[in-house]
């Protein structure tokens, strides 16, 4: 269909012309999207900027805003932009600006801001109220702009010059990324980590057939400004071969123990982009919606000075581990990353891999490096003339003056002292404009050295130029200088997992996060650590197989079979038995117990300072609960006495004292004190008759003065290869010097006394040696040091009131190994 367009003509006559719609649309699209691909979205692949980031490098650079010097208002940067070099508004200019300056967004910013320049989740502030200036790594992108070492090009208007492109000291394309949306195509470009491209590319520089595998072995993968976890790489080499790929980032968490009882998720990094507000909101909606559930809570911990921290709280019962990868599905803890390498190569949009990346960067910096020292040749060589023309009127400078006095003009001077010296023209000029203080003996020395020097830069400047070995060698050189400036070690974590799933895969059911009801068994360490084993199947009788080798912490003071979600007790030595679900505590597996995994039972309970768990009882059909104290007391508590209170008083002890030692106890088993002069008392536990909570107990055992009881234990009926072990030293020793001896003798050996009488000693002390200070009753002992880590016990087999051997190192505690 025709149009009609009127072009006004002076005076009033007019001309009208009919022109095609289609042509002209045609037309005028071809235009804007021309403008918008080569003007405005698409980086160039050689310095890896658009057009409006590479005139604010270069207006800022030539305003002097070095990173020495202050910082300026970025609008008066904004405003030397767009006046000069890019007419588009000042809105997009001041958006390029804060990228430029945004850490988040760039793995190496190049604009040092100050002030508000956003965050994840929030703008900038305005132009007015925030100030830059060039980074360090600005410089190494616009240095040299003056040796002539890119092509520079007028700017809109004619009026000032500006470069074509940067000279780019290091590949800022990989190393900081890009994004943007042009007219029928777009480009996304992941950040790498600087001092592994510089690797590659120097690689490439050495090995010019080199595979993208070859230089996968120096780049990997990206490297995000924020860490998080890559999770598959089989996008990421799809990427490097053909420039197009994707990947999953997933956030950094860590399982947390937040409190008493309390476990967590904390993050610390997030996928690219991505901010804490955007993960809150996304959570809350889909708690609110019903699709997530075992989260009680979602706090931002995050701060200047220990960056991100996003704590979400997770509900007794449920799994945290299940929590989580529900929240990697239904939040953007899990995102994706579509690499789409498309920038402008000889002003041309092409799609790059890995190596074309490189291979394009690389004959840049070639080019650069060539034009760069063909100026400098060219320059030391106009110096030298000049030198050379100097030292010729210096050795003769009687002549030169009387050829000067002796003309009428400048110009009749310089003629004669071409003539007379054989100069050149510019060799004359320069020697009309000497001072005559240049003229000196010491001014001659200068010259001549400056000569020297002159012709040994221009002979290896000569030599760079005619090699390209040399050419690449010294490419490869600054490479790596740039590298060591502005690298810094890799944020993020590759892993090369398995298939992720599905975001359009509907959530899972709710139940499938809480921890099942699965027989377990709840171990306390000698040191007090718990942990929780599930019972597997795989070991002898469907219980718990023992570590193939010992490990810190792996002596146990009580085994309780239990359920994930039933409950059990903790007697602590103030007398207090505490209610507790196995199923927040750590979790092992049940065919490699390891109790170093465990969790301190005294910060799992919350409890005050000095008071500790001596021992872990079941609470349903169980027998009553023995408790021995530091004073000789002994008491017996019915399980009917427990009720259902969390926190309740199982003892009335007296000031001073304390329970040293717990556990269930039938009438048919036998209860045993050993007090810390080496005296062991055993008894029938019939003869204690169980009592209510509030009681005190009875007398256990009669303690000589300044005596105490070091350890209360209860051997079953079926325990006929339980063993003693005691550990004798001295009590004036500092603590943890005075490892003294020990002794283990058979339980068997040592007869049976009335309760409340004094017993029978159990070992007899060497010279120096005034108590027993670990002492411990049972099957298959292990012994450990205070740091968990395990320690040798003498043989079985000493008699009862034998003197010990001396130890390697010093006894903490003493405990039966897992089974």
């Amino acid at each position: 269909m025709p149009a009609s367009r009127t072009d006004s003509a002076p005076a009033d006559h007019g001309r009208i012309e009919d022109v095609d719609v289609s042509s002209e649309m045609q037309t005028s699209f071809l235009e804007y999207a021309y403008s918008v691909i080569y003007s405005r979205a698409l980086p160039d692949a050689r310095d890896g900027l658009k057009p409006v980031q590479r005139r604010i490098l270069f207006q800022m650079s030539d305003m002097g805003l070095r990173p020495d010097r202050g910082h300026v208002k970025s609008a008066r940067v904004v405003g030397e932009v767009m006046g000069k070099l890019h007419p588009h508004g000042d809105a997009p200019i001041y958006d390029a600006l804060v990228r430029l300056a945004q850490p988040f967004s760039l793995r190496v910013p190049l604009v040092d801001g100050h002030g508000n320049f956003g965050s994840l989740d929030d703008g900038p502030a305005a132009p007015r109220y925030t100030e830059a200036r060039l980074a360090a790594a600005a410089l190494a992108l616009t240095e040299n702009l003056d040796e002539d070492v890119v092509d520079f090009i007028p700017n809109y208007d004619g009026q000032f010059q500006q470069p074509e492109v940067l000279p780019a000291a290091f590949p800022n394309l990989l190393v900081n990324g890009t994004a943007g949306i042009a007219v029928g195509m777009a480009t996304n470009m992941a950040p790498h980590n600087l001092i592994e491209v510089a690797g590659a590319a120097t690689h490439l520089l050495e090995n010019p057939d080199a595979t993208v595998e070859e230089l996968m072995e120096f780049v990997p993968g990206p490297d995000l400004p924020g860490g998080g976890i890559i999770v598959g790489l089989d996008g990421i080499k799809d990427a490097y071969a053909t420039g197009r790929g994707s990947f999953r980032t997933r956030a950094k968490v860590s399982i947390e123990s937040l409190g008493p009882r309390r476990t967590g998720l904390v993050v610390t990094e997030l996928p690219y982009l991505v901010g804490p507000e955007r993960v809150i909101d996304k959570i809350k909606d889909a708690v609110n919606a019903k699709k997530l559930q075992g989260i009680s809570d979602v706090t931002d911990l995050t701060d200047r000075h220990n960056g991100l921290r996003l704590v979400i709280g997770i509900k007794t019962g449920f799994d945290p581990q299940a929590v989580l990868d529900h929240l990697y599905r239904l939040t953007p803890l899990e995102d994706s990353f579509s690499i789409n390498n498309v920038a402008l190569v000889e002003g041309q949009p092409q799609t790059l891999g890995l190596r074309e990346l490189l291979r394009v960067y690389l004959d840049h910096r070639i080019s650069v490096v060539t034009r760069r020292s063909r100026h400098r040749l060219n320059r030391r060589r106009e110096r030298l003339h000049l030198v050379e023309g100097l030292l010729i009127a210096i050795l003769d400078i009687d002549e030169v003056i009387q050829v000067i006095r002796t003309s009428d003009d400048g110009e009749q001077a310089r003629g004669r002292l071409i003539d007379v010296f054989d100069l050149s023209d510019a060799q004359a000029e320069y020697i009309l404009e000497l001072r005559l203080r240049r003229l000196t003996k010491f001014s001659r020395l200068e010259l001549e050295t400056e000569r020297d020097s002159l012709k040994a830069e221009i002979a290896q400047l000569e030599e760079l130029l005619a090699s390209d070995v040399l050419l690449r060698a010294q490419v490869a050189r600054e490479l790596d200088a740039a590298a060591e400036a502005f690298g810094t070690p890799r944020r993020t974590l590759l892993m090369n997992g398995g298939p992720v799933v599905p975001r359009s895969r509907a959530a899972a059911a709710a139940a499938d996060l809480q921890i099942a009801d699965a027989p377990c068994r709840v171990f306390l360490s000698a040191t007090g650590r718990m942990v929780r084993a599930e019972l597997t199947a795989d070991a002898p009788g469907g219980g718990i197989v023992p570590p193939a080798r010992r490990s810190k912490h792996d002596a146990i003071r009580s085994a309780v079979d239990a359920t994930t979600r039933g409950d059990l007790g903790a007697v602590t030595s103030a007398g207090r038995l505490v209610r507790l679900s196995p199923v927040d505590l750590p979790s092992v597996p049940g065919n490699s117990v390891q109790l170093a995994a465990g969790t301190r039972a005294d910060q799992y309970l919350g409890l005050s300072g000095g008071e500790h768990v001596v021992a872990l009882v079941p609470l349903t059909d169980a027998p009553p609960i023995a408790l021995g104290t530091l004073e000789g007391v002994v008491k017996r508590v019915a399980a009917s006495e427990l009720g259902t209170k969390h926190d309740i008083e199982i003892i009335a002890l007296k000031d001073g004292d304390r329970v040293v030692g717990a556990a269930p106890a039938s009438d048919g088993a036998e209860l045993v004190f050993i007090a810390s002069d080496a005296q062991l008392l055993r008894f029938d536990a019939s003869s204690v008759r169980p009592q209510g909570r509030s009681a005190g107990g009875m007398a256990g055992i009669r303690l000589s003065e300044g005596a105490h009881v070091v350890s209360f234990d209860v051997v079953g009926p079926s325990e006929f290869e339980a063993v003693v072990v005691t550990v004798a030293g001295s009590t004036t020793a500092i603590p943890g010097t005075d490892a003294g001896s020990a002794k283990v003798s058979l339980f068997s050996e040592f007869p049976a006394k009335g309760r409340a009488t004094g017993g029978v000693r159990a070992q007899r002390f060497l010279k120096g040696e005034d108590a027993v200070t670990v002492a411990w009753v049972g099957t298959e002992p292990r012994a450990v040091g205070a740091d968990g880590a395990t320690r040798t016990l003498p043989a079985s087999g000493a008699k009862r009131d034998a003197s010990g051997t001396a130890l390697d190192g010093v006894i903490g505690a003493i405990g039966t190994g897992v089974r």
